[in-house]
């Protein structure tokens, strides 16, 4: 995917590394003040904030996979979610 194609892709459909990515890119121009123009720079902010909701998102779906591997009070093995050990 070209650098173009990449800023004119749907975000949702975009994995979470390409989402970093493009974020960090985007934060990278921002924090460097080389940009002359206002507009472009506001777009980025736009985009970068769509981005990181994704992240947030792609991470938050991760985290509810997650499951985690345990030994029973009888020597057993078995899986739990990562949910149980909340609260």
């Amino acid at each position: 995917m070209s650098k173009s194609d990449k800023k004119s892709a749907n975000i949702d459909d975009l994995s979470f590394e390409e989402s970093m990515r493009e974020l960090e890119e985007i934060v990278r121009r921002l924090e460097s003040g080389g940009q002359n123009n206002l507009e472009k720079a506001i777009q980025d902010y736009s985009r970068g904030n769509e981005l990181k909701k994704h992240c947030e998102k792609k991470l938050g779906e991760a985290k509810m996979k997650v499951e985690q591997i345990v030994a029973t009070e009888n020597g057993k093995i078995k899986t739990k979610s990562f949910d149980e050990n909340q609260g």
